[in-house]
């Protein structure tokens, strides 16, 4: 099996990006709760990233930091929240 360099595994990956605010309105109580985005300093204004496997990532000044995870059915409410489709 043929291992690709980091920067060319990660392009091939998709996202959806949107604030902490659109992600707070999408995700269930079992998967992320107030307590955990509080805890992950996300904030309403704050950028964070889905990617197809539900993993949430939160930009911080120096890249992104992974912060939990989604689970289930989530791929058509994080679509519907941020008005976005994966890139």
């Amino acid at each position: 099996m043929r291992c690709l360099p980091l920067r060319k595994r990660m392009s091939n990956m998709q996202f959806i990006e949107m604030t902490g605010k659109q992600l707070l309105a999408a995700v269930n109580q079992d998967e992320f709760s107030p307590e955990e985005f509080e805890k992950a300093n996300i904030r309403e204004d704050s950028i964070v990233r889905i990617n197809r496997q539900g993993d949430i990532e939160v930009r911080r000044p120096a890249g992104w930091d992974l912060v939990g995870g989604l689970i289930g059915e989530f791929e058509k409410r994080i679509q519907h929240a941020s008005g976005h489709d994966w890139a």
